[in-house]
């Protein structure tokens, strides 16, 4: 078994555990050592933390022994059962998870049913991260809306879910454009739905760091669902279609600036 997790204190005990009940545990603590031990050894169990030092990187690693050990039993522990989202995407790729702090029993009817039930896992077809954002905006939109309600800055203007998010759907289909496409720019029709949003983000009171993070949010939402879904993406095309997913969000973003600093800079026709 391979047990992946950052924390020293629970791979010092968990595998002495297991090893009593009869598993050999070969236990790493990094993402790095863990794609090294799948490379070079072969197991019949993944038992990974759901976040080995940043959050998802489980299923970077779920991915990995996927794709070389397709025999491999699958098990993620994670520590947030309340996010339904991310048990949805959990139970979508593994073939089970444990909430931390594991029950040790539980843990163990877990791994030896899954053992005796296990089917082989058949290659899931690969697609390129445009098509899987084009599927996934509803899931873009509900994430990033988490993630926007949790920051404090933001919440200072008090808006509905459907203001604070009516430009996410825009500015993922002109990503998707893009990385179909390949254009050399953000379409007219996408910079100035930003000029727009970024001036009307000026009347609703935001300032350019909010508008900032917001893009950066966005960014960070973008990555967890490639993350999520990181079984059906093309490897061969992941790097570039990132790269130039971020540059749209980016020259998106940089517009919706401009516009902002434009309309502050305006002469108010009332004080005249």
């Amino acid at each position: 078994m391979l047990f992946v997790d950052d924390e020293p204190s629970i791979r010092l005990t968990l595998p002495s555990i297991l090893d009593m009940h009869g598993f050999e545990v070969y236990a790493v603590g990094s993402v790095a050592d863990a794609l090294n031990a799948i490379n070079s050894r072969t197991f019949d169990v993944l038992l990974a933390d759901l976040n080995i030092g940043e959050p998802g990187d489980g299923f970077t690693v779920v991915s990995a022994m996927r794709r070389s050990q397709p025999d491999a039993v699958t098990i993620i522990l994670t520590g947030f059962p309340a996010f339904e989202t991310a048990l949805e995407a959990i139970r979508a790729q593994v073939d089970d998870y444990v909430v931390k702090p594991a029950n040790i029993e539980h843990l163990l009817h877990t791994i030896e049913q899954r053992l005796v039930d296990h089917q082989p896992h058949r290659p899931v077809p690969l697609r390129r991260v445009s098509a899987i954002l084009r599927d996934s905006v509803d899931d873009v939109v509900r994430q990033w809306l988490v993630l926007v309600s949790a920051d404090e800055e933001l919440q200072q203007v008090r808006l509905s879910e459907a203001e604070r998010s009516d430009h996410v759907p825009g500015m993922i289909y002109e990503m998707v454009d893009m990385l179909q496409l390949h254009p050399e720019s953000v379409s007219d029709d996408a910079l100035q739905a930003a000029a727009h949003h970024g001036r009307t983000r000026r009347r609703q009171g935001y300032n350019v760091p909010m508008l900032l993070k917001e893009g950066q949010l966005l960014r960070r939402v973008i990555s967890q669902i490639v993350q999520q879904n990181l079984l059906a993406v093309d490897i061969s095309h992941l790097i570039g279609d990132l790269i130039q997913s971020g540059e749209s969000i980016d020259r998106q973003v940089k517009r919706s600036v401009e516009a902002f600093l434009a309309e502050e800079r305006a002469p108010n026709p009332k004080a005249a």
